[in-house]
């Protein structure tokens, strides 16, 4: 039996019991007791029409569940609604679950896991081992969101730019546990662009191919980071950097430019750059300024300070670092890194020193900290 197969299905198997009156949470719940018994009885009498024998095993289920509750008589009118045996509709409500998932009323976290347990089917002990947290912690965040969308009708256009983001939190959670939640949200990225046709879709999937396509050179044998300029680019992924910028040529020729497909075409220029120097920084500078004036976001402004440090000198980068608040993400850290380029060493050990003690994970804080080393050995000598 394929084991991906049922996990594929079970969004849209999802969507259908969602549109036919169930609640969200009781069909969720429907949806994962079919899953298991589709485990149990497949591989050794697999369906012809899977998806089809997943609704109608999933509805039954949610049906026994009506039957027993206290609020019988106000569900009673779905009970002749079981669906006749053959092959499962053609019509695919997956889309609507992003959208649902990525409700305003949700945290980014809930929306997070819950988009993880609907649209990626994985289990609740899959996404709790993910984020490094017990898996009841992980059951009654997922539950509470799963009560806060149990009203929600799919009556209204959903939100593009919110389920994005909520797939790029996805992306950036990277790899822990037993889930690689990267190559989950290039999954479900793809299944988004397969249902909607949206530049932005295509842009954030172009995205996440680039920066994947690196992922092999990021850490060394012993796990330290790697930056981005001392990394071996012949472990870089030329096939998924190729397609990725296929993907994004194609989203710019739209002329719909948005912040997804801006962030890919930087990644684009630093996957084209046969090394290091070779990197076409003012090419970058320009993009940056097309993200500024979609975003005005303070972090995209450090990122352009540090293009503008090796475009036009450290100095004209420290320029326009000094315009940005020095509480920033990452902002000392930057400081750092222009100072040392600028030779100004015993300034740039201090201020890595100091970003060591903000890393906001113990890989960051341990590079930065072999690089205040490094300078104040340099310094000594």
């Amino acid at each position: 039996m394929d084991e991906l197969l049922p996990r594929s299905l079970t969004p849209s198997v999802l969507a259908v019991l969602v549109r036919r009156g169930a609640d969200f949470a009781a069909a969720e719940d429907a949806v994962q007791d079919a899953l298991v018994e589709a485990v149990r009885v497949w591989p050794k009498d697999a369906p012809r029409d899977p998806k089809g024998w997943l609704v109608t095993v999933a509805w039954r289920r949610f049906l026994d569940a009506t039957r027993a509750d206290a609020s019988r008589r106000r569900r009673e009118g779905l009970l002749d609604e079981e669906p006749a045996p053959g092959p499962a509709p053609a019509v695919d409500d997956t889309l609507q679950l992003y959208f649902l998932c990525a409700h305003p009323s949700l945290t980014p976290s809930s929306a997070v896991a819950l988009t993880l347990r609907a649209v990626g089917g994985l289990t609740t002990r899959q996404i709790a081992r993910a984020y490094l947290v017990p898996e009841a912690t992980m059951a009654q965040r997922i539950s509470r969101a799963k009560r806060t969308v149990s009203g929600v009708r799919f009556d209204r256009p959903g939100d593009v730019s919110t389920v994005l983001r909520v797939l790029y939190l996805v992306f950036n959670e990277g790899y822990s546990g037993d889930v690689d939640l990267a190559a989950e949200a290039i999954r479900l990225t793809r299944q988004l662009a397969a249902a909607i046709d949206h530049p932005e879709v295509a842009g954030l999937l172009a995205l996440m191919l680039l920066h994947h396509a690196r992922r092999a050179s990021r850490t060394a044998p012993d796990g330290s980071l790697v930056p981005l300029a001392e990394q071996d680019r012949g472990r870089w992924d030329t096939g998924m950097i190729a397609e990725g910028v296929g993907i994004l040529q194609a989203a710019l020729a739209r002329d719909r430019l948005g912040e997804f497909q801006a962030q890919a075409a930087v990644a684009a220029l630093h996957a084209d750059a046969p090394t290091a120097q070779e990197t076409d920084w003012v090419q970058i500078v320009e993009w940056y300024d097309e993200l500024v004036g979609l975003t005005d976001n303070p972090v995209v402004r450090l990122n352009r300070a540090v293009a503008v440090g090796e475009a036009d000198g450290p100095r004209a980068g420290l320029a326009e670092l000094a315009s940005l608040s020095d509480a920033l993400p990452r902002h000392t850290a930057v400081a750092a890194y222009l100072h040392e380029r600028d030779g100004d060493l015993s300034t740039a050990a201090r201020l890595y020193a100091e970003a060591a003690h903000k890393a906001p994970t113990l890989a960051e804080r341990d590079h930065l900290t072999r690089q205040a080393a490094r300078l104040n050995a340099g310094v000594r000598r």
